[in-house]
C-alpha cells in the first residue's frame, strides 16, 4: 500500500486534492506513480487558488507554463528571508537607490551622510564602498538619492539649513568615478526630492507665495555640471510654473518615460482582457483573437541674488496686485494661518486665486497627455508630482508632459516666449487619490504608477484648507495606469501608519517585474504579487521602515532601510538554498582530451609506454 499499488489516479487525485502541498510534494516521492500525480495540473490549479486565497476569476500569469511552476515561484521566489543587516549608519535610515546597473546602492540618514554599498561581492555579502557627509554644507540631513541612467552621477537631495531657523532644501550632484562635488542646486520645498530627466539633466523647484495660502512652484531644469568649453552657454531653465492655491505646494516630483506599451509587463485589466477577446471574436479577427501574452523579459541656498529668481519675483510683484496685500509666510508658518486670517478672508483669497488661474494660466492641450489606443501613439515624458487644490495635504497626483524641446538647459532661460495673458501653466492631467499622498513608485517600465495613500473618510467635505479631514491608519496602494490615465479599480493593503495629518511622512516604495514593495509605521515592510494582488510577506524592523529597494538585477534581492538606524538585506529562499549548496566539480570542456588522458592513465597502469 505504501507503493500506491493498485489505486486508481483518480483516488490519488481526489486525496491529494485534501492535503497540504508540503504533504503533496513529500507523497510524490514515495513512488513514480504517485509522482506523477502531485504534478498534475488540475491539482495544483485548485491548490494555487486555495492556499493564496486568489479569487477565481483572475487569471494564471501570462507568463506561467504551469499551475505547478507558478505556485513555486510564489512561494520560493519571495525576497523574505533576511541574510545580512547593514548597521553603518548613526541615525534613521530615510531612503535606499539602485544603480540602473544593481551592482550598487545609495543609503540616505539623519546622520546627514550618504553612503554608497557594493553588491557584487563574490560570496553574496554587500560592503561599504563610499561614504561622504553633507554637514560641511549646512544640511540637516540626506533624505533621497538617485543614479543616473548611466550610473556616472548621483543625485542626492537633503534638508538645508538656513538662517533665521528656516530650512530649504537642496540638491546635490556627486561623481561617482572619483566622489567629488559637481554642483549644488537649490530645492524648495525640500520634499520636492529632485529627479533626473536624463543623463546629464535634473528637475528641481523653488517656491514663492503670492498670499497666505496662494503660492506658486517654479520646476527648473538644471545641467548636472558646467563644461569647461561651454561656460557661456545656459546651465539652468525654467520648465514650468504652477500656481498653487489652499496652501498646497507641488512635491515629490518624478520623471515616467512612457513607452508605447505594445508589450507591458503586467496585465492588470482583466476585464479589458477578456472585453478585447469578445470584441475580437465578433469581427472575427484570428490574431486579435489569440490569448494576450506578454515578453516578460530574463528573471533573472537661501541666497536670493540668482537672475532668474529676481526676474520671478518681480512677475510675482506685479501677480500680487491683484491679491490682498499680505506678507508671505514661510512654510513653517502655515499652521498658524488660521489665526491670521479669518475665514471670510481665507474665502476672499481662494476667489481671487481662482480668478487669477482662469485668466493668467495656459490653456491646456488635452492632446498632450492623451490615452493612447493599442498599437498607437508616440513615447511621452511625464512629470509626475503630487499637489492639492482644496487643502495643503497632499492629495492629487499632477501629470505634465516634457515636450523634447524642453529637455536641455539651451533656449530662453526665463520663459519669456510667453504672452503677458499665459503667466502660468496649466497642468495638462489631474488624478485625485481623496486621502493624504505618502508615497510613490514607478513600474519598471514606467507604465504603472503605485501611490501610497491615507484615505478621508468618505463624503467629506473640506470648508477650511488648514483643517483637512482625518485619515485612516490604514495605508492604501493605488495602481494607476499611465497609459489610460486611469485608476485601476483595485488598490492594495495590508501596511498601516499612525501619524496624523500634520505629522505624516513620506514612506518610499518601489516596484519590480512581478512584485511590489513598501515600508509602513507598523515596523514591517510588504511584499505584493503585481498580477495576483496579494499580500507575500511581511519584512520585521524594530521600528518604523521608511524605504524599500529591489535590485534592478535581480528581483530576488531587496533592501530595507528603517527608524532602527539598520539596512536589512533580503534574498529569496531559492537563492539561499543556491549560495549554500556545495560547488559542484568542474566539468572538463573538451571531451577528447578527457578521453586521451583517461586513456594515457590505463596505459600507464598496464605497464605500456
Amino acid at each position: 500500500m505504501a507503493s500506491g499499488v493498485g489505486l486508481p489516479d483518480s483516488l490519488v487525485l481526489e486525496i491529494f486534492l485534501h492535503l497540504p502541498h508540503t504533504a503533496v510534494l513529500r507523497a510524490g516521492l514515495t513512488c513514480r506513480h504517485w509522482f506523477a500525480v502531485s504534478r498534475d495540473e488540475f491539482l495544483w490549479k485548485e491548490l494555487f487558488y486555495s492556499y493564496y486565497r486568489i479569487p477565481r476569476s483572475v487569471p494564471r500569469h501570462p507568463a506561467a507554463v504551469s499551475w505547478y511552476k507558478e505556485f513555486k515561484r510564489l512561494y520560493d521566489c519571495i525576497p523574505c528571508v533576511e541574510v545580512q543587516t547593514l548597521k553603518g549608519h548613526h541615525d534613521q535610515v530615510l531612503h535606499l537607490a539602485f544603480s540602473h546597473r544593481g551592482h550598487r546602492f545609495s543609503s540616505c540618514s539623519k546622520d546627514c551622510t550618504v553612503k554608497l554599498w557594493d553588491t557584487e561581492s563574490p560570496d553574496g555579502t554587500i560592503s561599504l564602498v563610499h561614504s561622504s557627509s553633507m554637514r560641511q554644507f549646512n544640511w540637516g540631513y540626506t533624505q533621497f538619492s538617485q543614479f543616473n541612467c548611466d550610473d556616472t552621477l548621483l543625485l542626492v537631495s537633503g534638508v538645508y539649513l538656513g538662517p533665521h531657523q528656516s530650512s530649504s532644501g537642496e540638491i546635490a550632484v556627486i561623481s561617482l568615478e572619483n566622489y567629488t562635488l559637481l554642483s549644488r542646486v537649490r530645492n524648495k520645498p525640500y520634499d520636492v526630492f529632485g529627479c533626473w530627466l536624463n543623463e546629464t539633466h535634473l528637475i528641481s523647484g523653488n517656491l514663492h507665495w503670492i498670499g497666505n495660502m496662494t503660492s506658486c512652484t517654479v520646476l527648473w531644469l538644471n545641467k548636472a555640471f558646467q563644461d569647461i568649453e561651454s561656460e557661456n552657454v545656459n546651465v539652468v531653465k525654467r520648465l514650468f510654473k504652477i500656481q498653487n492655491i489652499n496652501a498646497s505646494t507641488i512635491r515629490t516630483v518624478m520623471v515616467a518615460h512612457c513607452r508605447r506599451h505594445d508589450s507591458p509587463d503586467l496585465l492588470l485589466d482583466y476585464e479589458a482582457q477578456s472585453q478585447a477577446r469578445a470584441q475580437a471574436q465578433q469581427h472575427g479577427d484570428s490574431q486579435q483573437s489569440q490569448p494576450m501574452l506578454f515578453d516578460l523579459g530574463a528573471s533573472d541656498s537661501e541666497d536670493e541674488d540668482d537672475e532668474g529668481d529676481e526676474e520671478d519675483e518681480r512677475d510675482e510683484m506685479r501677480c500680487s496686485a491683484h491679491l490682498p496685500h499680505l506678507s508671505p509666510p514661510r512654510l513653517e508658518h502655515l499652521r498658524h494661518v488660521g489665526g491670521l486670517q479669518s475665514a471670510s478672508e481665507r474665502e476672499l483669497e481662494a476667489r481671487l486665486a481662482q480668478l487669477m488661474i482662469s485668466r493668467r494660466t495656459k490653456p491646456q492641450d488635452p492632446s498632450l497627455v492623451s490615452p493612447s489606443a493599442p498599437g498607437e501613439g508616440e513615447d511621452k515624458t511625464y512629470l509626475l508630482f503630487t499637489t492639492g487644490s482644496l487643502t495643503y495635504s497632499p492629495h492629487q497626483i499632477g501629470i505634465k508632459r516634457i515636450m523634447p524641446d524642453q529637455m536641455t538647459t539651451c533656449g530662453p532661460v526665463l520663459g519669456k516666449e510667453r504672452s503677458s495673458e499665459e503667466f502660468f501653466d496649466s497642468l495638462d492631467h489631474v488624478i485625485d487619490i481623496h486621502g493624504h499622498i505618502i508615497g510613490m513608485g514607478l513600474s519598471p517600465d514606467h507604465r504603472y504608477l503605485y501611490v501610497n495613500s491615507r484615505a478621508w473618510p468618505a463624503g467629506c467635505v473640506i470648508s477650511d484648507p488648514m483643517s483637512p479631514p482625518p485619515i485612516a491608519e490604514e495605508i492604501d496602494l493605488h495602481v494607476i495606469d499611465l497609459k489610460s490615465l486611469r485608476e485601476e479599480r483595485r488598490c492594495l493593503r495590508a501596511h498601516r501608519a499612525f501619524t496624523p495629518n500634520d505629522e505624516c511622512f513620506f514612506i518610499f516604495l518601489d516596484v519590480s517585474r512581478d512584485f511590489v514593495a513598501s515600508g509602513a509605521e507598523d515596523k514591517h515592510g510588504y511584499i505584493w504579487d503585481r498580477h495576483y494582488n496579494i499580500c507575500l510577506a511581511r519584512l520585521q524592523h524594530d521600528d518604523v521602515v521608511n524605504s524599500v529597494a529591489f535590485s534592478p538585477a535581480d528581483q530576488e534581492l531587496l533592501l530595507s532601510a528603517s527608524d532602527d538606524s539598520t539596512i536589512k538585506v533580503w534574498r529569496s529562499s531559492r537563492m539561499v538554498r543556491l549560495a549554500q549548496r556545495p560547488p559542484r566539480p568542474p566539468r572538463s570542456r573538451n571531451l577528447l582530451s578527457s578521453l586521451l588522458a583517461r586513456r594515457n592513465a590505463n596505459a600507464n597502469m598496464n605497464g605500456k609506454p
